[in-house]
């Protein structure tokens, strides 16, 4: 059974491909890993709940799924490719590379030498961990690869198409710049970007939009602050990415400080904070692809459910401009 959507069908940039106007993000299911010398993860998680989260998704009308050989050191792929078993063609597998990943010892870490020797080697591994033979769209996911090497890496990935590897490719950077130079390879579809409705992103989604990339938005719901169920005194597991400062001070500091003056405009007409967040990045632009995270069947039906609300109105999008001073 399929979610009745107002939010109309997106496209995936220049492919052409139609996917479901919002994906979901598979970082939580990959469960605890450990990220340089601090937590990678979002705590604990019950495989069979995440196989179920996606089936749910799946029925609800969510066709794209976001991963990345990081989470959990491949078990999120792990997962995915799970849930997805004779399901395949339903789906939009993306999935992320550029980092070296212990599987063993649940530990990620920079690359400390040329990433164009590991690419081919790094798909190969995600299409067998996602159990698939070819990746829909496969993104960089070194947010601050150096701009002189990006058309070496165009040019490999556009290799990996013509391999039948890989279908298309993106890169998740918040690097306008680097969005407009990778773009300039012919099967770059995508750019995976922060967007939520404290964190606007103006310069990249005119990008998007100029170039005709989908936006994909992580951070949609601000590492969970804009679900309404966390307060500046919230407290996180030991084995839970939140636990950092970064997410203290770049997502629920700021969030919070500002989440009462919008809370109405955001629960208009029964929806809930969740999905009120993701109506906006709807009524931000046409190009944007929500991918709010998930570890339980419950998640994924509230998420599912902002697409029968549709986006936010221009009138309620410019009074939230006006409450948050921009």
């Amino acid at each position: 059974m399929s979610t009745i959507t107002n939010v109309s069908q997106r496209t995936l940039g220049r492919s052409g491909l139609q996917i479901s106007p919002m994906g979901l993000g598979c970082w939580a299911i990959g469960g605890p890993w450990r990220w340089l010398d601090g937590p990678g993860g979002w705590g604990d998680i019950d495989d069979n709940e995440s196989i179920r989260a996606i089936h749910a998704a799946l029925d609800l009308g969510i066709n794209v799924f976001d991963t990345a050989a990081n989470y959990g050191t491949g078990h999120s792929e792990r997962i995915l490719g799970r849930a997805l078993e004779g399901k395949r063609d339903q789906a939009v597998i993306a999935t992320k590379f550029g980092f070296v990943v212990n599987e063993v010892a649940k530990q990620v870490t920079f690359r400390t030498d040329d990433h164009l020797l590991h690419v081919r080697e790094e798909c190969e591994a995600s299409l067998r961990r996602l159990n698939t033979d070819m990746i829909d769209l496969y993104q960089l996911h070194v947010w601050d690869y150096p701009l002189e090497k990006v058309p070496a890496m165009v040019e490999l990935l556009e290799s990996l198409v013509n391999a039948g590897k890989i279908r298309y490719y993106g890169w998740s950077t918040d690097s306008v710049e680097g969005a407009r130079l990778f773009a300039q390879g012919k099967h770059c579809v995508a750019i995976q970007h922060d967007l939520n409705v404290m964190i606007d992103a103006p310069e990249m989604l005119a990008v998007c939009e100029e170039l005709n990339l989908a936006s994909i938005n992580r951070s949609a719901l601000a590492r969970g602050a804009l679900s309404g169920k966390y307060t500046k005194d919230s407290v996180f597991p030991q084995n839970d990415v939140r636990n950092d400062s970064w997410s203290r001070d770049h997502f629920f500091a700021p969030t919070l400080e500002q989440l009462e003056s919008i809370r109405e405009i955001l629960t208009s007409n029964g929806r809930s904070l969740v999905q009120g967040a993701l109506a906006w990045i709807w009524a931000r632009s046409e190009k944007t692809i929500p991918i709010p995270g998930f570890k339980t069947v419950t998640q994924v039906e509230e998420n599912a459910k902002a697409m029968e609300f549709g986006p936010l109105t221009p009138g309620q999008m410019k009074e939230i401009d006006n409450l948050l001073r921009r």
